[in-house]
């Protein structure tokens, strides 16, 4: 029955739909792939941001890009599956702005291996949470798509509705990092359903992309003022000057 469908539905590349011979899910043709930056080497282990790699490895705790070194980041480890351009960038912004929902099982794949040595036994796996108007216009959060396969694949407890928005923000698009910081100030919070089952324990912040880390810095202000563990986070691409 699996080789009649093969035959029927041969696998295609997520990003372009050409043909690829392999089976599994998240498979790209070679040309995306090529296109594709996986952060696999060296990476700052604040926010993921892949750096020169001196030979001390994708893991070492005491690496920093230069953004986390002069910048407070309230979390305390962070990864990236990829570099925020080229197919990456398709990718993303196809899940989030192109009604594919599709992409978050391969996405998803994706960061569950980036993000697999920020989740131990007791990890709450959340999303950023978007605000009720625009979860209307778009119908999914494309982050809860994707912290939920994470945490399954992990097994881990998932809390899509840890964090709720308190307000409507602007887009962070086409903004500089002060007016990042201002335009989300004070607008996540810890819902108060969640405030029990999240003491004391570690969290792992799931969202699409990370720029200046406003948003991330925001929810993880939000959670450790309400009492939860130590905070991680994960995004599937990291945007990365002059990428």
């Amino acid at each position: 029955m699996k080789g009649a469908l093969r035959l029927l539905y041969p696998p295609q590349c997520v990003s372009c739909g050409a043909p690829v011979a392999g089976m599994g899910p998240g498979q790209l043709c070679p040309a995306c792939f090529s296109d594709t930056r996986f952060i696999t080497g060296a990476a700052c282990a604040r926010c993921g941001v892949p750096l020169p790699d001196d030979g001390t490895g994708a893991d070492d705790p005491m690496l920093a890009c230069d953004d986390c070194l002069s910048m407070a980041r309230p979390w305390a480890q962070g990864r990236a599956a990829m570099v925020y351009a080229g197919t990456g960038r398709k990718l993303v912004l196809a899940l989030k702005h192109g009604d594919r929902p599709d992409l978050a099982p391969a996405l998803a794949a994706w960061l569950a291996r980036a993000a697999g040595p920020l989740i131990g036994p007791d990890t709450i796996v959340a999303p950023i949470p978007l605000h009720l108007r625009r979860l209307l216009k778009r119908r999914y959060n494309q982050a809860a798509l994707v912290s939920g396969r994470v945490a399954r694949a992990h097994g881990a407890a998932h809390l899509p509705d840890l964090l709720v928005r308190r307000r409507h923000t602007a887009s962070q698009d086409h903004r500089g990092i002060s007016d990042r910081f201002a335009n989300i100030a004070g607008a996540l919070a810890v819902n108060p359903r969640c405030a029990v089952a999240l003491q004391g324990r570690p969290v792992l912040l799931v969202d699409d992309v990370m720029a200046s880390g406003a948003t991330m810095a925001a929810a993880t202000d939000a959670l450790l003022a309400a009492g939860s563990g130590p905070v991680s986070v994960a995004v599937l691409a990291r945007a990365v000057k002059d990428a």
